[in-house]
């Protein structure tokens, strides 16, 4: 009963935190592409020092934008960005797969470290099934899975593809999961859109025949083909949460599930693919079987769009979130590519609109450098007024729902305060709130104004915010984001 009862409290604090426009708790993502060099690294020459550099730079960025999570590729095909025991070193990390960095480390550490640091979550972005990036120019080390296990793979618009319909290629994608959840601080393990690859121009059939026969069952093929899907991501969660269970898994599909024409539960578009029937994707079945704990549409749409209009897929999917998170991709890079996007209110309007339901928890930008020339301005209008205020990732009631312990406020002679904790097992911060005299203290009426990482200063000078006529509380972070009672500073 007790748990019941901090679980409506819980999403009643975070329903009522939307009703700001500064919630307290909203996700705030970036993506950051390794594959092609779209992000970081952003050269395959660069140095151990130079792509250290770029990292943080690139954190100090997001973070003076109000960013609270990176989701970074960290497997851009059959390749890895770590040091991995089944897997060589990417070869947009060194410009060779299978060469190390020189002089050596572990870039996923490195990130790890970085952006905890700056109180950001780390989303480990894998690709399960791209094994060759291009069969035309890709690097490929001797040791790479697809030599030594040559007929895992289907050959299809010049890249070499896992075939999902095979028992012993989703073991493999899950073992490499299972490593990285087991030896690395990662908060979720997240997979983007390809699943099946997306048809060819020519239409081409992607040649699983061989496999089909054997492991068929009598299904019709497409239904086959979505069933090796649910495996993995059924067979994913599984591993992820008996390791870790507090490690969230996140699917970033492709816009529209189905359109309305396929389905009558489909959205009202028209879409020239969609997840279920050309990537085989059942995003919806995850969702109800709880297999996935979030899932990030890519609407990269703009509002008005013909066939695609965003404020019809973003109510659509407010309509299948099964009571998990649903965060919103958002299309930056496509700033300037059309009369849409060369409107400055579009990413705002976006974002206002995304913040009306309830079952919407915040936003993904594609990609991180986009942000790099402040498109539109848009830079401005997170920091200084969207994202204006630090926000805490949505806590997820059915991983974690304790409410963590109270911290301990000491204050000083010259009204200086200094906040610690009696045990900080699980404990990653403190979040210092303010709210206007005038109100009462309840989260609806709260703004973050501070966020301490543990571990770094712990001291807060709240005069600025008391000659504004503002209260001031702290409470201690969770690593499941939940927050503790409020200690008031006065």
């Amino acid at each position: 009963m007790q748990k019941g009862l901090l679980i409506i409290f819980l999403l009643l604090h975070i329903l009522l935190s939307k009703l700001h426009t500064q919630p307290v708790f909203e996700f705030r993502g970036v993506w950051v592409a390794s594959v092609v060099n779209i992000d970081w690294p952003s050269a395959k020459s660069l140095t151990t020092q130079q792509q250290k550099d770029e990292f943080i730079k690139l954190l100090n960025m997001h973070q003076r934008n109000g960013m609270n999570t990176m989701i970074v590729q960290i497997r851009p095909a059959a390749d890895a960005l770590f040091s991995s025991p089944y897997e060589p070193w990417s070869e947009f990390l060194t410009g060779t797969q299978g060469l190390a960095p020189n002089p050596l480390y572990d870039p996923l550490e490195f990130m790890i470290t970085e952006t905890h640091r700056r109180g950001m979550e780390f989303h480990a972005w894998i690709n399960p099934y791209r094994a060759v990036f291009s069969t035309q120019s890709s690097s490929v080390a001797s040791t790479n899975i697809t030599k030594t296990k040559p007929d895992w793979f289907v050959t299809y618009n010049h890249q070499k593809i896992f075939n999902p319909g095979l028992p012993e290629v989703r073991n493999y994608v899950t073992k490499i999961v299972e490593d990285i959840v087991a030896r690395y601080n990662i908060d979720a393990i997240h997979m983007d859109d390809y699943f099946y690859p997306y048809p060819d121009k020519n239409n081409n059939e992607f040649n699983d025949k061989e496999s089909f026969e054997m492991y068929g069952n009598g299904l019709k093929k497409e239904d086959w083909r979505r069933s090796n899907c649910d495996s993995i991501i059924k067979q994913l969660h599984n591993a992820i949460k008996s390791i870790k269970p507090y490690v969230k898994f996140g699917i970033s599909p492709f816009g529209v599930w189905r359109n309305f024409s396929r389905d009558s539960l489909g959205s009202n578009t028209k879409a020239g693919i969609s997840n279920y029937d050309d990537l085989y994707a059942d995003i919806l079945l995850w969702l109800k079987e709880g297999w996935i704990d979030y899932v990030t549409p890519q609407l990269y749409w703009e509002r008005g769009h013909k066939l695609c209009d965003y404020d019809t897929l973003l109510n659509w999917w407010n309509k299948y979130t099964y009571n998990k998170h649903l965060y919103i991709g958002h299309g930056i890079y496509r700033a300037g590519t059309n009369a849409g996007w060369r409107n400055k209110n579009e990413l705002p309007t976006q974002i206002k609109h995304l913040r009306q339901y309830s079952t919407t928890q915040g936003s993904i930008f594609f990609s991180s450098k986009s942000f790099e020339n402040n498109p539109n301005g848009w830079n401005d209008s997170l920091k200084n007024n969207y994202y204006a205020y630090a926000a805490i990732p949505p806590p997820m009631p059915w991983i974690d729902s304790i409410m963590p312990i109270m911290p301990l406020v000491e204050k000083t002679t010259n009204n200086h305060f200094y906040v610690t904790i009696a045990n900080n097992t699980n404990i990653k911060g403190f979040a210092v709130f303010s709210i206007d005299e005038q109100k009462e203290p309840y989260l609806e009426n709260a703004r973050i104004e501070k966020y301490i990482v543990l571990g770094d200063s712990n001291k807060i000078e709240p005069d600025k915010w008391f000659e504004q006529k503002r209260r001031i509380f702290v409470s201690s972070v969770s690593r499941g984001n939940n927050i503790s009672e409020w200690v008031e500073l006065k």
